[in-house]
């Protein structure tokens, strides 16, 4: 470590990309808080924190979708450390279904945690900030919040929100010189979030390709706090989808949706309508890594399957 220890509080602290960022954060020597709803599963990801070199470590379970719980988060990191140098928003959750097939409470769960949660945290990160006038904030978006696709519709919603909470916190903040606010869009990422995943379409979900390890974006989370971008995409593919969707509509809209099954969903397990981890946790499932397959295999397998047909597209 070649700088003074920072305070870095992570949500989704538990699993996937957050997960991948606490054990960063604490090999880089920092103090780590690790926020999410359920205990034991942070109580693991707190002993790969300790076990990597943290200066120290925080469990403090929370639901980011409850403002009273965020609050109570963050007095209980004023109690501990008196300070808070950056916050990493992770936490976020996944529901497949068109907008009439998911059922209300389902759709404004993903609301409520990814949008809700978003502007909870970012709330009474910015007001931490402020105050001391230095700190960043890194909200963790989606390549899906600059486009569309089928069957993802509380998902992508709540994506396009997360980034225009970006923007509009990055504009309210200007007049402070070291308070930053950052956004990092991945594309996909092999987290256990799309076998977690609420589902109302009858198949399980999977990172499309081309598939990045949780570790590269929390690595890129991570960065932030040394040289702190305003915008940054993590995915080989980003780049090419955000043109196609702006520049091609007309295009896009007629290839993303049979191109979506092939490549994002699991033909070969059809499952049952589920609410996932949408509406509580699902701590056992909680992991760095999901199970995601290769493109080649997993199109074969979908062809092979029959998903090659068009309902996501019509």
């Amino acid at each position: 470590m070649t700088s003074e220890p920072k305070v870095v509080l992570v949500t989704g602290a538990s699993s996937g990309i957050g997960r991948a960022a606490v054990v960063q954060a604490a090999a880089a020597g920092h103090h780590v808080v690790l926020v999410a709803r359920g205990r034991n599963a942070l109580e693991s990801a707190a002993d790969e924190a300790r076990a990597a070199g943290a200066a120290s470590v925080l469990v403090v379970p929370a639901d980011v979708g409850s403002d009273a719980e965020v609050a109570s988060c963050f007095a209980e990191v004023s109690t501990r450390h008196g300070g808070l140098d950056a916050v990493i928003h992770a936490a976020g959750v996944v529901a497949y279904g068109r907008t009439e097939e998911v059922p209300p409470d389902v759709f404004e769960g993903v609301l409520r945690t990814n949008v809700v949660g978003s502007v909870n945290v970012s709330r009474h990160a910015v007001r931490w900030f402020r105050e001391q006038e230095h700190g960043t904030l890194v909200l963790i978006g989606s390549v899906i919040g600059h486009i569309a696709v089928p069957t993802m519709s509380p998902y992508v919603v709540s994506k396009w929100g997360v980034r225009a909470l970006a923007r509009q916190l990055q504009i309210e903040n200007r007049d402070l010189r070291h308070v930053h606010v950052s956004y990092v869009a991945p594309g996909g990422v092999d987290t256990p979030i799309y076998q977690q995943a609420a589902t109302y379409d009858g198949f399980l979900g999977r990172p499309p390709p081309p598939v990045d390890s949780p570790e590269k974006v929390a690595g890129a989370a991570l960065r932030q706090l040394r040289h702190s971008r305003k915008r940054t995409q993590v995915g080989l593919a980003n780049g090419v989808m955000r043109f196609g969707f702006s520049a091609m509509p007309g295009v896009f809209d007629v290839l993303v949706g049979p191109l979506f099954r092939l490549a994002a969903l699991d033909g070969t397990r059809p499952v049952e309508p589920t609410p996932g981890n949408v509406l509580e946790s699902q701590e056992s499932r909680n992991a760095l890594r999901g199970t995601a397959s290769g493109l080649v295999r997993g199109v074969a397998a979908n062809v092979k399957a029959g998903l090659s047909g068009s309902r996501s597209s019509r």
